[in-house]
């Protein structure tokens, strides 16, 4: 067996040693510190690239081993229960994001199930579970909430080694609440996966959650407050690579036609495939209604594989439903924006915009179209229940609207504008044939044999809705064809029915 592969590797030779004896006659023992660290981005743990790894030069550790993280002679070390007996095995490497977690787990005498592969260098470790007390193999009800902290921890990048912050400990011993003292043992264990503005808000927000000289009133905002934000993964702002044949292949199963704002499309994803980070500018998609704008919005966000949300301007009549309210009403909560970070449980993600022309047209104390100025910099965002600013550099806007010219120039400018005309009598027919009907026929059940539309019959559907943009009404049309042949295959046992141009105009109109 081979050594496992170490990717930027870099060695720290003098780490805090784990001291979970308290035990007074050691007090003279010099510490040693028996590992190193390593940096590595790997998402997922293997035995190649492991979470740490132990010393199995004298013994040769099972594939699932039980124990605990300990430390009898101020050495780093898991102690092993085997058959009744007991084995100690210094800790050789850790993944530099794991060290405050294998603390953690150490100073809180946890039992955990390592799954590991013996190695020529060591016992790789790829694997932790929480095991109930007395070493069996069924897992408390804690291990839920060991597997949600090394997940964030894999998700996040490679911790830059910094001194030991003394006052960013969080002992929690005297919390009643259990959330309370998950928040505090997620900050202690996974901190440093949230960015550092996020970091230092949390603990000033666990303080008050915890202290008896605020109101209760404010406790509970502070713990509601800090639930909704360590429940968001704060990614960094880099983006994988997509593949562009596949991108394509979204856009034409999602759109008829469209060439020019597929091109446009593409030439996005290209752009972030070369700088790895979203584009500086959004998407506006301007044009009639129902020729598809949301549809547009919806693959792209597919193609990104990114959640998304949809912010609709034309209900927000007050700046405060996207901003939030101030935590000194007793009623206050987050506002839409951070209600959608929530939401995506990431911070990265599509914001769909709909109906921008409208974002002028406030009711309130405000324009709504100012809030939205700050989430679209991508400078961060401020929600007032909140508190805190919000990273904004995973957001991608794409907004929607049918005039332009209803638009103020501060926000024209945050977006590349597609202008998206209306579909010609050609293209309608070709999305009536090829596309609203099959859909149709699909979906109620019956076969392409049993419903035929004749050339005069297309022709007189687009004749009949050629004074109306987009293609609803198209779909709407589809849809009562379809029904009125089924009945009349189920009540007069017809085995099809072919429509003309004279049925097709009595039946619509």
């Amino acid at each position: 067996m081979g050594a496992f592969p170490v990717t930027r590797t870099k060695e720290i030779m003098i780490m805090p040693v784990f001291d979970f004896s308290n035990n007074s006659s050691n007090e003279n023992t010099e510490p040693v510190c028996t590992y190193t660290t390593f940096m590595s981005n790997a998402k997922e743990k293997t035995p190649q690239e492991p979470i740490f790894v132990l010393d199995n030069s004298k013994r040769q550790w099972a594939h699932h081993a039980i124990g605990k993280f300990t430390n009898q002679i101020f050495r780093t070390s898991f102690e092993f229960k085997d058959e009744g007996e007991t084995y100690i095995a210094d800790i050789l490497k850790v993944d530099s994001r794991f060290v405050s977690l294998l603390k953690w787990l150490g100073e809180n005498h946890i039992n955990v199930r390592l799954s590991g592969e013996n190695q020529e260098n060591g016992y790789a470790v790829y694997k932790i579970r929480e095991t109930a007390f007395g070493g069996g193999t069924k897992l408390s009800a804690e291990d839920g909430f060991l597997q949600f902290m090394i997940e964030r921890l894999l998700s996040s990048s490679a911790a830059v080694e910094t001194e030991e912050d003394e006052d960013a400990d969080e002992s929690g011993d005297n919390m009643k609440l259990t959330s309370l003292q998950s928040i505090s043992d997620f900050m202690t264990c996974a901190g440093r996966t949230l960015p550092d503005n996020i970091r230092l808000w949390a603990r000033r927000n666990l303080a008050v959650a915890r202290s008896q000289e605020v109101s209760p009133e404010e406790r509970r905002h502070a713990q509601r407050a800090l639930s909704i934000m360590m429940n968001v993964r704060w990614k960094s702002n880099y983006f994988e690579a997509i593949d562009p044949v596949e991108a394509r292949k979204i856009l034409d199963e999602e759109l008829y036609g469209m060439e020019r704002v597929k091109q446009r499309i593409m030439e996005t994803i290209i752009q972030i495939n070369r700088t790895h980070t979203l584009p500086a500018y959004g998407l506006l998609l301007v044009g009639p209604a129902g020729t598809g704008k949301s549809q547009i919005a919806y693959a792209v966000a597919r193609i990104l594989k990114l959640p998304w949300t949809t912010l609709d301007m034309s209900s927000i009549n007050d700046p405060e439903q996207l901003t939030g309210s101030s935590r000194i009403y007793a009623n206050a909560k987050p506002g839409i924006i951070m209600d959608a970070f929530s939401m995506a449980g990431e911070s990265n993600l599509v914001f769909i915009i709909n109906e921008l022309d409208k974002a002028n047209s406030g009711k309130g104390t405000g324009n709504p179209a100012d809030v939205l100025l700050t989430l679209l910099d991508n400078l961060g965002f401020t929600d007032n229940y909140m508190e805190c600013m919000i990273p904004t550099v995973g957001v991608y806007p794409i907004a929607t609207a049918n005039d332009k010219s209803q638009i103020s120039s501060p926000l024209m400018s945050r977006f590349a504008v597609i202008d998206i005309p209306d579909y010609t009598p050609e293209e309608k027919k070709a999305i009536f044939s090829k596309f609203a009907l099959p859909k149709v026929l699909k979906r109620i059940g019956l076969h392409e044999g049993e419903c035929i539309m004749t050339d005069e019959a297309l022709d007189t559907v687009i004749d009949i809705f050629s004074d109306t943009t987009g293609i609803r009404d198209l779909e709407q049309a589809a849809e009562h064809i379809v029904a009125n042949a089924l009945y009349q295959i189920e009540v007069d046992h017809l085995k099809q029915v072919v429509f003309t141009g004279e049925m097709v105009r009595e039946l619509l109109l």
